[in-house]
């Protein structure tokens, strides 16, 4: 009994849409009747109405609001040289709806083009329209529904030798990008008012990116670069601070974290892809050994001692990269393990790691490489433990012999005491890097 009440309503419902149609094409009628200027024919025909289908696509209307009627041109030719008509699709996006329509009139450099996200797709759909086609001899009115994004305006461009049709798209794509830009714009002023501490925070960051890039704000850096006086001495050095294979850092820096700088070894745009052990940390979940290197999992503790939800954040990402270093290395190793190979680096850091430890073609790293990228895991240690740490759990992540990984401090610039039975590594200021001749010695 249900389905027969859910038929009913659904063929009551076409009724009325017919029996309103119906009324329109008679009032319409009327009205040609009314008016005596007007010639007029009766005709008795079937009305017949299409509803929408997916698997079928309905039909494209176009206008010209320049005036141009390709019908009369043709006519006023003799009816040669028809316009080409071409329909494109946006074919990166499956089942996408973004459409173009190109005319092009015959011996003219001039192109007709609308697309269907722009004109009259791009207004409020106040209301509905449809196409009626009259067929005289059968005696059927042939009307079908027409979606707002179906039908086109048709603007004049002018068609170059070398750019053909892509004017019409570009224009359309810097229409597009002035949009976006304008929303991002008024969406980065509330995030300034209303936005809470961290928003505020990725949004300053994302200003600073925009301005690396900025090719003016190169121009001014690299202006102000030649206007520096350089250390003639420092310079000399130079070649032998390169081949040390460390990361960045400040020679004359009078305080531990600004001899190895946290901002230049995790950059800008890798911090918001290390919150994974914040996550855990906030949501009451145990680190798990398997996942994460024992010099992590031995540490994680001091989350739960930082009371500043800043520094905790800093602090977690921090592990969080010494993790993904750690797991980098082993998964181009020859001894892979099954945690590395399973273990999931954001694109964004793995694109630095393949930049920064590998050769191109590569499949495994080469010993240069492997003592930079160690280096770099030593000296976030540091940053971790406050400038004096163990290094026993840490060599058994990085898989190294206590000999091989006193070198690389020594290499940082680092001092190892004794204290109680267990040898630590600290980070003297100003840095004070061993000579050539004794890196050698020690290496045989």
């Amino acid at each position: 009994m249900e389905v027969d009440e859910q038929s009913l309503s659904q063929s009551r419902t076409k009724k009325s849409k017919k029996r309103s149609i119906e009324e329109g094409l008679n009032e319409a009628l009327e009205s040609v009747k009314h008016n005596p200027g007007t010639k007029h024919e009766n005709l008795q025909v079937k009305i017949q109405l299409f509803q929408e289908q997916s698997n079928k696509i309905p039909p494209l209307l176009a206008y010209f609001p320049s005036g141009y009627n390709p019908c009369k041109t043709q006519q006023e030719e003799g009816g040669a040289n028809e316009p080409k008509v071409k329909v494109f699709r946006n074919m990166a996006q499956r089942k996408s709806n973004r459409l173009q329509v190109v005319v092009s009139p015959s011996g003219s450099n001039v192109d007709f083009v609308g697309s269907s996200y722009t004109g009259e797709a791009a207004a409020a759909q106040v209301c509905r329209y449809s196409l009626g086609v009259l067929d005289k001899e059968a005696g059927t009115l042939k009307i079908i529904p027409i979606a707002t994004n179906k039908i086109f305006r048709l603007e004049p461009r002018v068609r170059t030798s070398e750019t053909s049709n892509e004017d019409a798209s570009m224009s359309a794509k810097s229409e597009l990008t002035t949009d976006k830009k304008d929303m991002l714009d008024k969406l980065g002023e509330l995030t300034a008012l209303y936005g809470t501490k961290r928003d505020r925070k990725k949004r300053k960051d994302f200003i600073d990116l925009k301005k690396e890039a900025d090719p003016e704000s190169q121009k001014a850096l690299e202006k102000k670069i030649g206007e520096v006086a350089f250390d003639k001495d420092a310079l000399a050095n130079t070649s032998a601070v390169i081949a040390r294979n460390i990361p960045p850092h400040d020679v004359s820096a009078t305080t531990p974290p600004k001899a190895y700088p946290l901002d230049k070894i995790i950059l800008k745009g890798d911090w918001d892809f290390l919150g994974d052990i914040y996550k855990l940390v906030e949501a009451g979940e145990k680190v798990a050994n398997t996942a994460y290197p024992h010099f992590v999992c031995n540490r994680i503790r001091k989350l739960d001692a930082t009371q500043d939800e800043t520094q905790k954040w800093q602090l977690s990402c921090v592990f969080s990269y010494i993790t993904h270093l750690v797991k980098f290395r082993d998964q181009f190793s020859m001894g892979q393990t099954a945690s590395a190979k399973n273990h999931n680096i954001p694109s964004i850091i793995r694109h630095r790691f393949m930049n920064m430890f590998t050769d191109p073609g590569s499949k495994i790293l080469a010993s240069e490489k492997i003592d930079l990228l160690i280096s770099y895991v030593l000296v976030l240690t540091l940053h971790v433990d406050g400038f004096r740490t163990d290094p026993s759990d840490i060599a058994n992540d990085l898989r190294i012999s206590k000999v091989d990984l006193r070198r690389h401090f020594l290499n940082l610039g680092c001092k190892l005491v004794h204290q109680s039975s267990v040898l630590y590594a600290t980070l003297p200021v100003p840095l004070n890097f061993p000579s050539e001749n004794l890196r050698k010695k020690r290496r045989q």
